[in-house]
């Protein structure tokens, strides 16, 4: 569960965009605008040989008016739908039906959209009449090319400046409310009980049953897409696993979460973490119940022994699981401010989280991932501690307070990271490791504390080094290409393709391979 914004997705589960074959996305929705409803009226007074002059008497209206209904700058009110079909020897729903009635409508349609969008507008361009003395090989050009400055706007803003700055704003917003968000967790205690699962720890079992009662067979297998953690065949109601993952119960909750909240290809970088986020978090609300996991964390306030390993082992999750589940819950149940930081063993911070006042390191944009944490935070010496089986405790004196973090490492195929879990000094007496000695300074950001090498060491070596830098390419280009960003959708496709059942194989929902 990536500590970030959630924002409950409203749109209807899976439902695909409208299409008009051959011209790729036509963004309508299903219900019909204003531009739909004149081109329909258009065609329709157009298929029965009337001038627009006949039609705007029969209705009783200036020629005008009628014109602006059918050009879409207007919305008709239902008593002049109701007027205007029976002129035209049609029903209301006739006018009413969300898809346009000719491809050349279609064309006309979206190009009318694209013009009054904020994009054209940019470009100070002047706008292009759409009539019936523009070619339709022209229309399709000009409307293909709008797809490709669309496409290429998208690609330019999907840079790892505008991933800060959308990283930089979910935070804001999860901070405001505690990383605390009650939808989901009404979400996550429905889908429980609808597969009668009462209390305690969620069994890989029981998350079958819930994929089973949600309309799909799991498949593990040994060729999952190297860019994917899983698979869903929308198609046929599959979730396809990897075979040798030991947390393929946590993959499947998170795929199923993703399913329940209706996502769709997300249309930018913030749209991919909110998603991210939505189904991370409803994954492990349904890991780590609101209503065992508050008892056990109220028992153990009560017993001033609160403990991640703990709650870890009393719900059968990972280190890191446990530590954002606390999040969400500390502040809103127990009244404990908190941050968290998942680090780099090279100092960088992958993810993060704060409402009790720490600083965390930033750049002007406000992006905390990617900064250089302090060597004097627990972050960073729980890697140089020769025990990795305890917890590691300790107090950081900083400009903005005093802290106390626990802090663990665990490994990863991209080297190792520690997750930390903090709070104020106040707020010490609730945690066990309370009484650890270990005790740390930081200055940061003052660079004088550890971003800047003593000085004679600097006098020394600054005129004799040169090191080689190992930049990642995301430093050179633009985010991950695709709909969702570091997914290969050709392997994806592929995989699927190479798996998908023959038109008489099982497919059919409740089973498992």
């Amino acid at each position: 569960m990536s500590p970030s914004v959630m924002v409950i997705s409203t749109r209807s589960h899976g439902r695909a965009p409208d299409r008009t074959p051959g011209l790729g996305r036509i963004p309508l929705d299903d219900e019909p605008d204003a531009l739909v409803i004149g081109r329909r009226i258009r065609h329709l007074r157009t298929r029965r040989g009337m001038t627009l002059e006949a039609l705007a008497t029969a209705i009783d209206r200036a020629p005008s008016q009628v014109s602006t209904l059918e050009n879409g700058k207007r919305e008709p009110k239902f008593s002049q739908l109701r007027a205007i079909a029976m002129a035209l020897g049609a029903d209301v729903e006739d006018l009413l039906a969300p898809e346009p009635p000719t491809r050349r409508d279609a064309l006309e349609i979206e190009l009318e959209r694209a013009q009054r969008g904020p994009l054209f507008s940019s470009l100070t361009l002047p706008p292009v009449r759409v009539g019936k003395g523009l070619p339709d090989d022209a229309l399709e050009a000009i409307v293909a090319l709008q797809h490709e400055i669309q496409r290429l706007h998208a690609e330019r803003a999907a840079t790892p400046e505008e991933a800060r700055r959308a990283n930089a704003a979910l935070r804001r917003v999860m901070r405001g409310q505690d990383n605390y968000f009650p939808e989901l967790e009404v979400k996550a205690r429905e889908l429980l009980d609808d597969v009668g699962h009462v209390r305690g720890p969620m069994s890989q079992r029981v998350a079958g049953d819930l994929a089973a009662h949600l309309g799909f067979t799991l498949h593990y297998v040994h060729d999952l897409p190297h860019s994917t953690r899983s698979v869903i065949d929308q198609r046929h109601h599959r979730v396809y696993l990897p075979s040798s993952s030991a947390r393929s119960r946590t993959a499947l909750l998170q795929a199923l979460a993703s399913h329940v909240l209706g996502h769709a290809e997300p249309h930018d970088y913030a749209e991919f973490l909110r998603q991210r986020v939505e189904s991370n978090y409803l994954s492990a609300a349904m890991l780590l119940p609101e209503r065992d996991a508050v008892a056990h964390l109220r028992e153990a306030k009560e017993a001033r022994a609160i403990s991640i390993e703990d709650l870890r082992d009393a719900f059968a999750v990972t280190y890191e699981t446990a530590a954002h589940r606390f999040t969400n819950l500390a502040t809103r149940h127990l009244a404990i401010p908190v941050h968290f930081m998942k680090v780099h063993e090279s100092g960088a911070v992958h993810k993060a989280y704060e409402n009790d006042g720490v600083r965390f390191p930033q750049d002007a944009l406000g992006a905390i991932e990617g900064q250089h944490v302090c060597r004097s935070w627990t972050a960073r010496t729980v890697f140089g501690v020769e025990d990795r089986l305890s917890p590691y405790y300790q107090y950081t004196d900083t400009p903005s307070g005093t802290y106390w973090c626990t802090s663990r490492v665990e490994g990863s195929a991209d080297g190792e990271f520690s997750v930390s879990v903090g709070v104020p000094f106040a707020h010490t007496r609730w945690f066990r490791g309370r009484e650890t000695a270990e005790r740390a300074t930081s200055r940061c950001p003052d660079e004088t504390c550890c971003r800047r090498p003593p000085g004679p060491l600097e006098d020394r070596w600054s005129e004799h080094s040169w090191p080689s830098a190992r930049p990642h390419a995301s430093m050179l280009a633009a985010m991950p290409a695709g709909a969702f960003p570091g997914v290969d959708q050709t392997e994806v496709y592929r995989f699927l393709e190479s798996h998908a059942p023959s038109s008489g194989g099982s497919g059919a929902p409740g089973g498992r391979a």
